[in-house]
């Protein structure tokens, strides 16, 4: 297992006093593994940004504890919060590079002098630095937008820059906030696949925050969700989309999907199968109906395909004869990775 690369623990922030406070994040505690693709998502208002701030500082913490390649940025001592020094600080924050849902580019200055921004403040060389600068440019496939202001680029070809940015000072871990949320989905996928390719390249740890499952099943390997500012479920993403144990997971994983279908069948018998990471190509419906004889109706179904894995849930109706239910309720528990639960929905 790969040794940490970030360790949040205890972390707390409250924005106020009193009885106006707001208390945006609440004993948060996370470990992220050097060289991994993690994932922190939750809905508007959860903390997501709020964490990601934490992490290199551009918001401190109330109390608690962050620690980025074994060096304390924050800390608690005597029940007060310390901190490293704001030069400590500068050197820390180029370990732990961002990237913004805005780009944050200057656009006074074209794509080159972008780039070269951050090694110039480190006190590189401008020679070093410029050729530093193409290198990235080149790494993120805009080779040929050195000379080329942001003004004139489209959302994704800023967003490559703002990532060839972020790599100049040679960072270990990449924080994305939101990154792709105002990219069409073409370019959302063609970043997303850029931050994959560079991970691997490269070794750099990225920490995705966004509001859109389908970023996390892409590109993360472990998520942690977010909920009123508390971690509300934190694992590998294959299984907590496979099997999500909380509310606010499976308001996520399954948006109004499944369970709105059950507004149709109050009366009816049902069964909510849920596919746990078997081959995404297994024809489950269609074999009942070959090796039972018994068709069923699918009401409502919200599955995906991970990684060749199928995960997800499909309501389906059962047949009214009492046999024939039970036959076809046999033969679905008997397949891998698959679970089924008899739906009563006069009760729910």
């Amino acid at each position: 297992m790969s040794e940490s690369i970030i360790q949040i623990q205890h972390l707390t922030k409250t924005f106020g006093q009193g009885p106006e406070a707001v208390h945006a994040l609440e004993d948060i505690n996370l470990d992220i593994r050097q060289g991994e693709i993690f994932g922190i998502i939750g809905l508007s208002g959860a903390g997501k940004s709020t964490l990601v701030r934490c992490m290199n500082l551009l918001e401190e913490p109330t109390s608690g504890a962050v620690i980025v390649d074994g060096q304390r940025l924050v800390w608690m001592e005597q029940n007060r919060l310390r901190r490293i020094s704001e030069r400590e600080l500068r050197l820390a924050r180029r370990k732990i590079t961002m990237i913004f849902q805005s780009f944050n580019l200057l656009m006074q200055k074209n794509c080159l002098r972008n780039v070269c921004f951050p090694m110039e403040l480190a006190g590189v060389s401008k020679g070093q630095a410029e050729k530093r600068a193409r290198e990235l440019l080149e790494l993120v496939d805009l080779k040929e937008k050195a000379l080329a202001y942001p003004a004139q680029l489209s959302g994704g070809q800023k967003q490559r820059v703002a990532i060839a940015r972020a790599l100049a000072t040679d960072p270990k871990v990449l924080l994305c906030d939101e990154a792709t949320s105002a990219l069409d989905p073409t370019t959302t996928a063609s970043i997303l696949g850029l931050l994959k390719d560079l991970n691997a390249k490269l070794g750099v740890t990225v920490v995705v925050i966004t509001h859109q499952m389908s970023v996390i099943e892409e590109i993360c390997s472990r998520v942690a969700i977010l909920d009123g500012g508390s971690v509300a479920e934190m694992g590998e993403v294959q299984a907590i989309f496979s099997n999500p144990s909380t509310d606010a997971a499976r308001r996520l994983v399954y948006p109004g999907g499944v369970r709105a279908a059950a507004e149709y069948i109050r009366s009816s018998r049902a069964v909510r199968i849920s596919f746990n990471g078997g081959t995404a190509y297994q024809p489950l419906i269609a074999s009942v109906a070959i090796d039972c004889g018994v068709k069923l109706n699918i009401l409502g179904a919200d599955t995906r395909n991970v990684g060749g894995k199928a995960l997800g849930t499909i309501l389906v109706g059962l047949p009214e004869d009492p046999n024939e239910a039970a036959k076809a309720l046999s033969y679905i528990r008997a397949q891998p990775n698959v679970t089924a639960e008899e739906v009563d929905y006069q009760h729910e």
